[in-house]
């Protein structure tokens, strides 16, 4: 992170800055527990001058070809609010992070020290660091090594030689089981290991630092929550923790670490993956945001569809918040990084209280800075480039967060929940929602009166050139998917218009709000359904890049413009 951030006006208010500079904060320099399993975002767009001394293509390695995928980008913020006992706990809560980091190879790959320490090229094995493997997540999961063949789509939850049908015909509660892993028995059967048994050695390390991080929380929320969480990832039981999670008000550090997110599982989407966010709180963003999730419940009420298919009613005791990211860890450190955060994922929790929404304000910037300015340089139209800016894209990210809770959670036909329905496709559609209601709540706020700046074109352009910064994310990434066949969409139904003389892009905003009630009411009735033949369906035939999209990114990448960034983080950025 620049140590000097101008924060450009957020959508919603006038103008305001916000500076951050270093700040000392103490990294426990302490013994890790050995992870194991057992049991089995134009602002005038200027390219810089290219130094002589920077390697041509042609002239760098193929790990440092690779390398340049990703921006580097340092983590840190302004930590002088801070007192002495919150930055020691940053620095317990970032031990314990590097725990479920650990875990994570486990779950994704394997042990990561036979795999790295047998790659003798720095650039490459930086690159199987950033992806957690030899498998490429910005290209598909392709292996970058040599000797490696096709990624497991359970990648290490299941035995690599089961097949769906072999667990369909053996499938268990048990076995579906959100923190469990799949393994075969002495008789061939197969079956469920919790995985605080499996971790039970690395995850009792994890509590421990919970634990001392508690004992210097001042905020009592938040001490409550951190010895509930030390509590659930020895248990596999994580509801009273996300409950307690969703009730903190005021605390300024946060963390969010355990099982979280099922994207790492791309056989059934069951399982899920170990992960880290440390964060400190921006309280002054923060409360200008807060007034959006009482409007939940009318936008519910009028997303365009049938009234079946929004009949549940959306929590409004739900946080929208702007935070710094101080570490990433675990699935959400590996391959494309996420800017906001909308959690918990309990549909019970969802449906009793909501949940909090959480926009990473440092990385954000990042992105805009780094990858969307550049990328509309190269693809809009000169005349719509004006468009692009931080603060439609800081408000298509956070929306897209709140219109998680939009929708239906469960299927109309009594066959349990959308994710148990769709399975492997539930994080992809699920994403896609995310991103049109999103678009749809801009809208509607939009004529409502409620954003204060910005024209409505501003959202537009932006949206269009973020679909061409996320697709790139590869077939592997639920939201690459999710924008490929959003941008089919949109440019099938007129929304977006393609120059083949310029190769350039253009919104026509008549067309746009069209296509997004149409495109809304097709994800939430496939979601209301269960219809997974029908989901399947449009994947396969709407999830194919076009050629002109396949000019577009070869663009892109001629232009040496990055996929996305990668953290410089830990203790040392921190001081």
């Amino acid at each position: 992170m620049k140590k000097c951030i101008v924060l450009l006006a957020i959508f919603l208010l006038t103008a305001c800055q916000s500076q951050t500079s270093d700040e000392t904060t103490q990294e426990q320099v302490v013994p890790q527990a050995q992870a194991t399993e057992t049991n089995g975002r134009e602002v005038a767009y200027q390219q810089d001058p290219k130094p002589e001394n920077i390697k041509t293509k042609a002239q760098k390695s193929v790990g440092e070809q690779l390398l340049s995928n990703y921006a580097s980008f340092t983590l840190t913020s302004d930590l002088s609010g801070l007192n002495e006992n919150q930055k020691q706990m940053i620095g317990y809560l970032i031990e314990a992070a590097k725990i479920m980091d650990d875990l994570f190879w486990l779950q994704s790959y394997g042990d990561k020290n036979d795999l790295l320490e047998g790659i003798k090229d720095p650039a490459l094995k930086r690159y199987a660091a950033i992806n957690y493997g030899p498998w490429d997540r910005l290209q598909g999961d392709e292996p970058f090594l040599e000797g490696y063949g096709e990624k497991p789509l359970g990648a290490r939850f299941y035995p690599p030689e089961m097949t769906k049908q072999e667990f369909n015909e053996q499938a268990t509660d048990a076995l579906r089981d959100l923190y469990t892993l799949v393994r075969t028995d002495e008789q061939g059967q197969l079956q469920a290991i919790p995985y605080h048994v499996a971790y039970e050695q690395a995850l009792l390390q994890a509590a421990e630092w919970l634990n001392k991080a508690a004992e210097l929380a001042e905020d009592q929320g938040f001490k409550n929550y951190l010895q509930l969480r030390a509590k659930a990832i020895l248990e596999d039981d994580y509801q009273a923790s996300d409950l307690a999670w969703l009730d903190m008000k005021n605390n300024t550090v946060d963390v969010i670490i355990g099982p979280i997110e099922t994207y790492e599982d791309q056989l059934f989407g069951y399982k899920a993956a170990y992960e880290a966010f440390v964060l400190i709180k921006d309280q002054a963003w923060s409360q200008k945001l807060a007034k959006f999730a009482q409007f939940l419940p009318q936008l519910q009420a009028e997303l365009p569809v049938a009234d079946a298919y929004k009949r549940e009613k959306p929590g409004t005791d739900s946080d929208l918040n702007a935070y710094d990211a101080l570490y990433y860890a675990g699935s959400s450190n590996a391959g494309s990084k996420t800017i906001a955060i909308n959690l918990p994922n309990d549909e019970q929790v969802q449906l009793l209280k909501g949940t909090r929404r959480l926009q990473l304000k440092n990385a954000m910037h990042a992105k805009f800075e780094k990858i969307l300015l550049p990328i509309a340089h190269e693809l809009v139209v000169p005349e719509q480039r004006k468009h692009v800016t931080f603060d439609a894209f800081f408000a298509n990210t956070m929306f897209h967060e709140v219109a998680h809770g939009l929708g239906i959670k469960n299927t109309l036909n009594g066959g349990g929940t959308v994710r148990e329905a769709l399975q492997e496709y539930a994080s992809a559609l699920e994403e896609g929602k995310a991103d049109i209601l999103g678009l749809y709540m801009v809208e509607k706020l939009h004529h409502m009166g409620e954003l204060d700046g910005g024209e409505l074109m501003d959202y537009y352009t932006t949206f269009m050139a973020g679909i061409f910064r996320s697709v790139r994310f590869g077939s592997s990434s639920a939201h690459g998917v999710a924008n490929l066949l959003r941008f089919n969409y949109f440019a099938e139904h007129d929304a977006f218009n393609y120059d083949a003389d310029s190769g350039h892009y253009s919104v026509n905003p008549e067309k746009m709000s069209a296509a997004i009630a149409s495109l809304s009411e097709k994800i939430l009735t496939l979601q209301g359904d269960g219809n997974y033949q029908a989901v399947k369906d449009w994947f396969d035939k709407g999830g194919q890049q076009s050629p002109q999209l396949k000019t577009a990114l070869r663009t892109i990448n001629a232009a040496g413009i990055p996929v996305d960034i990668v953290f410089e983080q830990g203790g040392a950025q921190l001081k």
